[in-house]
């Protein structure tokens, strides 16, 4: 124990009962002695000897007796080594006074222990024994009690300073050791590492307490469950609850439900009748609208009949102006035949008359003959008009049915070649559709990502690696850059079709990183984006067998692979592709699809473009689309090459085409050239025919009218007629004037008509083209009067079959709904009132359907949580209660525990300022001390003591020097002044702690005469003041030391030689 450092008083050593003092000490074969026995008194024993006498092995044996190692002892290394050369065992015993009030255990032990330890070569016992010799104990426990009871300390330099320690302390310089030896001299060494003890032993009993309420966990997760499962169960009676107040809600429902039917009604009369003024306004509108396009119309049909009837004759004009000056002509001639004929008709009646002059007498028989001879000529001559005419008429004929013929054709060669035109186009747009294709490729196979969005994904990317700080997990995208076919690329198109645009879709694993991509989206002018948010952190998805079609048909599932399992669980979530099955052909995927009704089949691809699937009950199949290039193949080379030869074949039928359509284009020329030729001579045939006709109606005319003028046989007769015969030639004479004045017209005419077909040719074009835009506005307002007409008879139907029956439905259903709103409100008011309803706050709005599918779906939650669970509520209290009241007590143990523990910590903490506090105090009690027997002799000095550092300097001021130096390094200073310093630091350390014994061997070792003299007297003094035993072992004489009835001297036979 640590003193308070004040001297003893006098009456304090009068009273010290001497109690742990040694009082003789035995040792047999233990080093250099054979059997020794030597007695000490309770004060001051000095124990002189020549070396090699066995002075220091007393303390060696006093060491050993209270259970120090060998090594302790720096004299051997095991305790067999203190063994007398020559013997087997070395006995050492060590009898001490146990009196007085710190008297151990004295009514077992009485007033002496004796403690006895033998060593043998194999093993080495402890025997602590009564004042009797009788045996006590041979535990090293009650050894170890016995010397923390008396703070016996051998390996304590303070209590036990042997020779080589009294060197060593004398001789070390160290700061280091120096601190060692005191820190372990006042014992703060032991309580330093006692508290560290404790310190861990808590640290310990934390981790204990910490593992014991580890325990109680899986409880207080049951107990939580629990909590959970009564929560659970509190929200089923609240939903049954809410149940009953739904149906109650439903119930009146229906009425609200009417009523609102009711306001609607209401509302849809009132619109309805609001529609009659607008139907009729739309209908005298259209009426309006009806009749000035009526106006329109005829003025527009006046406007082209008459432009009509100007571009007929145009027309006409345009088609026989060519011919229209030949006409002329040849009514010219045909004017001049007849003048001609009517001149030799007048000349012939002129002969006649004369003739029917010269023959009266026999006019009958002159007039037979002549009047056969000319019927036959005529008759023959009409003859062969006739046959004339038919033939023209037959040639005619042939001409126009070959012209439509060749027309036909060239109106066949015209559609044959807006076909091949038609081709040509489709086939030119099918090869730039394949040569944009192999670019597209081409671009692919540099760099794949560009099939799944182009240039503006690759723009994407690179916005992406620029904000990639801010994102919390990098994107992934594109899908289809991450996804490839496990089996070749035999289902390349058809997993594309089924993906679509999910392959150009991005990964994000929240919101945050979303609006970060879109941002980065807008950024490379990358709109519509299509981003999916995903858990990065979720394993891929492990699909049962009995989740997917039962086929034999590969599924798209199991038909791609990807390096990351987030793009595969994408697909499953958002596209179900464990359930997208792949067929053949269209018979295959029709039997999967369609045949069996397998579970969990989604749909059905083929390899010919074929999707299949169910909607209902409704069987789907949607036909193929057009088919581009698969981006999911793993090399493009061969979709390369197969494009270049379908854009080679593609170019071999344009040029085809292009070789058929001049084929056409000459062919149509050649059908034009002759229609051309043929309409040349049907018109030359048309003028022949006409001529023909001509003669042949004037021949007709003259039969006719010569055989009107046949003379009778009677003179009277002849000479009537020769009357009118010469009436007739001056009616004729006259009617050649005329028929003169038409020749002279038709000469004018001729010459006009030719003026007029120049001017004509050119201005027929403008009013042809005026006719038909005419005739088009014609056509478009009688469009628009029978578009007028239809809708102004649609209001009016409408008006007669819509709006007023309606109209009159509305009312009628107003009057039902009225009576059901009667009748629904009866029955609610049974189920319960309405102000009950009204106390459950405003109405939302909910109408009856959506009340029933609520109450259906929270009678199936409710059935369902029922199932889920099986308990009642007060069962699951009761194991709750049970449960809080089992743990409890252990909570509350471990609560307790943890609370001690904390008050053991806070006094540990406190023991530990304590200490600090203590070590403070005694390294300046320290430095007074020593300061205080260092000016015995007249030196002055002072101790620096660094806890921090370990470390202990001694500075010391010799009163002999003039200038004033503090030697701080005690090699500096002379043998004696070094041991009388290094003394007086140890009698420094002496008072500051406590034991019932000490001992000092060779302690005044390089001291000269006068050191020794005052270092001895200093101990003396020391010794007695101090009230303690003390053992001082030393070589040199001791004849100086001061005779006391409390110093027992005593000398060591001289060794033997």
């Amino acid at each position: 124990m640590v003193k308070s450092g004040a001297r003893a008083s006098d009456s304090f050593i009068k009273q010290r009962s001497g109690s742990g003092s040694i009082l003789r000490i035995k040792v047999e074969n233990f080093m250099c002695h054979s059997n020794l026995q030597i007695e000490f008194g309770e004060w001051v024993n000095f124990i002189t000897g020549q070396n090699g006498s066995g002075k220091s092995a007393i303390l060696t044996a006093l060491c050993v007796a209270f259970g120090c190692r060998a090594r302790g002892t720096q004299r051997a290394a095991t305790l067999k080594d203190f063994i007398k050369t020559g013997c087997s065992y070395a006995v050492v015993q060590v009898e001490m006074k146990n009196s007085g009030e710190d008297a151990f255990k004295p009514e077992i032990y009485g007033g002496v222990i004796i403690i006895e330890r033998r060593i043998t070569e194999s093993a080495t016992a402890t025997v602590l024994k009564d004042y009797l010799g009788k045996k006590v104990s041979n535990k090293r426990d009650e050894l170890r009690e016995l010397v923390e009871h008396f703070n016996i300390d051998v390996e304590n330099p303070c209590v036990v300073m042997s020779q080589d320690k009294s060197r060593e302390f004398l001789h070390s310089g160290n700061d280091k050791d120096k601190f060692k030896f005191f820190f372990k001299a006042t014992l703060l060494q032991q309580v330093n590492d006692l508290l560290q003890s404790i310190y861990e032993h808590l640290t310990k009993a934390t981790a204990i307490v910490d593992e014991l309420e580890n325990t109680i966990k899986p409880i207080e997760k049951e107990i939580s469950e629990l909590r959970g499962k009564i929560k659970n169960m509190e929200q089923v009676e609240e939903i049954a609850q809410r149940l009953q107040q739904l149906k109650k809600k439903l119930a009146w429902s229906w009425v609200y439900d009417v009523d609102r039917q009711l306001q609607e009604q209401t509302e849809k009369i009132v619109k309805l009748k609001e529609r009659i003024p607008t139907c009729q306004a739309k209908i005298d509108w259209e009426l309006g609208k009806v009749e000035s396009l009526r106006d329109t119309l005829t003025k527009k049909k006046a406007q082209v009949a008459c432009l009509m009837d100007e571009s007929t004759a145009m027309k006409r004009e345009i088609e026989s102006f060519h011919q229209s000056a030949k006409t002329a002509v040849r009514e010219k001639i045909a004017l001049q035949e007849e003048f001609n004929h009517k001149c030799n008709y007048v000349q012939k009646i002129k002969d006649r008359v004369r003739r029917l002059e010269r023959q009266v007498g026999d006019i009958n028989e002159q007039t037979m003959k002549n009047t056969q001879a000319e019927q036959s000529e005529i008759e023959e001559k009409l003859k062969y008009l006739e046959q004339e005419v038919e033939k023209v008429e037959t040639l005619r004929s042939r001409l126009k049915e070959e012209e439509n013929c060749f027309l036909e054709k060239a109106f066949e060669g015209r559609k044959k070649m807006e076909h091949i035109e038609d081709m040509i186009k489709n086939h030119q747009k099918r090869q730039r559709f394949i040569t944009s294709n192999i670019n597209d490729l081409k671009k692919h196979q540099t760099n794949k990502v560009t099939a799944f969005g182009g240039d503006r994904v690759i723009n994407l990317l690179q916005a992406i690696e620029r904000n990639h700080r801010r994102f919390r997990k990098p994107p992934i995208g594109p899908i289809g850059s991450h996804v490839t076919l496990v089996n070749g690329n035999k289902w390349a198109s058809s997993v594309e079709q089924a993906l679509g645009t999910l392959l150009n879709a991005f990964i994000v694993t929240d919101h945050k990183d979303s609006l970060t991509l879109r941002g980065c989206a807008n950024e490379a002018n990358y709109r519509n984006l299509k981003i999916i948010i995903y858990d990065f952190s979720r394993p891929r998805l492990n699909i049962p067998r009995h989740m997917v079609p039962q086929t034999e048909h590969p599924t798209i599932f199991s038909v791609i692979d990807s390096d990351n399992p987030t793009v595969l669980n994408v697909l499953v979530d958002q596209s179900g592709v464990e359930r997208q099955v792949l067929a053949e052909n269209y018979e295959e995927g029709k039997a999967v699809a369609f045949g069996k009704r397998l579970s969990n089949l989604k749909e059905v691809y083929t390899l010919d473009g074929y999707k299949m699937f169910f909607r209902g009950p409704v069987q789907t199949t949607l036909p193929p689309l057009s088919r581009r290039p698969s981006r999911l193949c793993a090399s493009f080379d061969d979709q390369i090459k197969d494009l270049e030869i379908e854009a080679s074949k593609e170019q071999n039928e344009i040029n085809q085409c292009m070789r058929r359509k001049r084929e056409a284009e000459e062919n149509l020329e050649e059908l034009e050239l002759k229609v051309r030729q043929l309409k040349k001579h049907r018109s030359q045939a048309e003028k022949v025919l006409t001529t023909k006709e001509l003669e042949m109606h004037d021949l007709k005319n003259t039969v006719a009218a010569e055989i009107e003028a046949l003379p009778s046989s009677s003179v009277n007769e002849l000479q009537l007629e020769i009357m009118k015969d010469l009436e007739e030639i001056d009616e004729k004479e006259a009617f050649l004037e005329k028929l003169q004045n038409c020749l002279k017209e038709a000469e004018l005419k001729a010459n006009k008509l030719t003026a007029l077909f120049e001017n004509m040719r050119e201005s027929a074009k403008g009013e042809i083209d005026a006719f038909e835009e005419a005739e088009n506005e014609l056509k478009k307002i009688e469009k628009d009067l029978q578009s007028a007409e239809a809708e102004k008879i649609h209001y009016e139907n409408i008006m007669k079959n819509k709006v007023l029956p309606d109209i009159k439905n509305a009312e009628a259903n107003y009057e039902e709904l009225k009576n059901k709103r009667k009748e629904s409100d009866q029955k609610a008011s049974e189920i319960c009132p309405e102000s009950e309803i009204e106390s459950l706050g405003p109405w939302d709005g909910s109408t009856p359907e959506q009340l029933s599918a609520q109450i259906t779906r929270m009678n199936q939650r409710l059935h369902r949580e029922n199932q889920q669970f099986s308990e009642s509520i007060d069962d699951l209290r009761m194991m709750y209660e049970s449960l809080e009241r089992k743990i409890a007590k252990k909570r509350k143990s471990y609560q307790d525990h943890r609370e001690k523990l904390m008050a053991c910590k806070n006094a540990l903490d406190s023991r530990w300022a304590k200490f600090q506090r203590n070590a403070s105090l005694l390294r300046r009690q320290l430095t007074w001390q020593f300061n205080a027997h260092l000016g015995k002799k007249g030196i002055s000095g002072h101790i620096k003591v660094s806890y921090e550092n370990k470390t202990l300097s001694i500075e010391v001021k010799m009163p002999q020097d003039a200038t004033s130096n503090v030697v701080r390094d005690t090699k500096g200073l002379s043998g004696g002044e070094r041991s009388f310093s290094t003394l007086c630091f140890a009698l420094a350390l002496h008072e500051m702690t406590e034991a019932p014994f000490r001992a000092m061997d060779e302690f005044d070792v390089f001291m000269d005469a006068v050191s020794r003299k005052i270092s001895l007297d200093a101990l003396v003094d020391f010794a007695i003041g101090e009230g303690s035993q003390w053992m001082f072992i030393t070589p040199h004489d001791i004849s100086m030391v001061k005779s006391h009835e409390r110093i027992k001297k005593q000398q060591m036979a001289a060794p033997r030689s």
